[in-house]
């Protein structure tokens, strides 16, 4: 049937019209960079993350909050020395003098090359909010990550529940009632990971599509 895709392992059925494109291929509309001094950029349809020498995390932000919602996109590490990942529901705490954005923080699903022994990619990682929400059991090291290659990568964010898939493979599937309580809804945000004086390093989107999700 024209127009309806099937969402596997939810028992939802979505209209391809609930699909809302975050990133237009062409600018930086609708986004803004919050924390860290790397650039981003539209380069052939894609959004080019680099980093800078010195600077802490940063992240590129959309100015919209969501709540429980399914966000598709792919991401590729132009180098395996670039650790990176995607902010959902996060937030920021308060400005501090001189700064115009306080420390962005929330849940991020881990974007990390898988090198020769694996890596924690899909994993979701609290942010500047108390380090690993997946399990330390759990945190087994995967190759499903495609090393300087484009990766698909699924979220699922529906009330306590955080699903994860990259490449089609289910990583994660977290419930995490406390992590709830403190960020229920925030921003998606594009990681460029601190890399102190070393690189310059790059990671790039596209295809960044969000649909939001009743709380049912």
């Amino acid at each position: 049937m024209i127009g309806i895709a099937t969402t596997a392992c939810t028992g939802v059925v979505a209209q391809e019209s609930d699909w809302v494109t975050l990133f237009d291929g062409k600018s930086l509309e609708g986004w803004t960079q919050k924390n860290g001094t790397a650039t981003y950029q539209v380069e052939d349809g894609t959004i080019v993350g680099t980093t800078n020498p010195g600077s802490p995390n940063s992240f590129l932000c959309t100015e919209r909050d969501y709540g429980d919602f399914e966000l598709t996109f792919e991401v590729r590490l132009f180098d395996a020395e670039l650790n990176s990942g995607v902010q959902i529901r996060s937030q920021t705490e308060p400005v501090k003098a001189g700064e115009p954005f306080g420390r962005v923080n929330g849940p991020q699903v881990e974007i990390e090359a898988s090198g020769e022994n694996g890596a924690e990619a899909g994993y979701v990682y609290g942010e500047a909010c108390g380090g690993w929400m997946t399990p330390e059991a759990k945190l087994i090291p995967t190759k499903t990550f495609q090393d300087r290659d484009w990766n698909r990568y699924r979220i699922v964010a529906q009330g306590a529940r955080i699903q994860t898939w990259i490449n089609g493979k289910a990583i994660e599937d977290l419930v995490d009632e406390e992590k709830l309580k403190s960020h229920p809804k925030g921003f998606v945000g594009l990681q460029v990971h601190g890399v102190g004086d070393d690189g310059p390093f790059s990671v790039a989107w596209r295809n960044i599509r969000i649909r939001e999700l009743s709380k049912e």
